[in-house]
């Protein structure tokens, strides 16, 4: 599987504690989203998760994994700037 990197991390703060993770690619963004998301089942969170899939099989880019995500988190309020 490919990890699908974003051409920048993105920050956001973590659900628990609040601190500030970089997420830097569709495998890490997928980690987050099926594990410990704030707003699981979404719209935005679904097609994240697919976006996602889809880079680490090469069939999407990383940045397009990366605005799915940016979408999400958004979505969530979990983004920083």
């Amino acid at each position: 599987m490919i990890e699908g990197w974003f051409s920048k991390p993105v920050p956001i703060a973590e659900c628990i504690t609040g601190d500030i993770r970089y997420i830097s690619s569709a495998r890490q963004a997928l980690e987050l989203l099926d594990g410990h998301w704030r707003q699981p089942g979404s719209e935005a969170h679904r097609e994240a998760l697919i976006v996602c899939q889809r880079a680490m099989d090469g069939r999407a880019t990383g940045d397009a994994a990366m605005q799915a995500f940016l979408t999400a988190a958004t979505e969530a309020r979990v983004l920083t700037s």
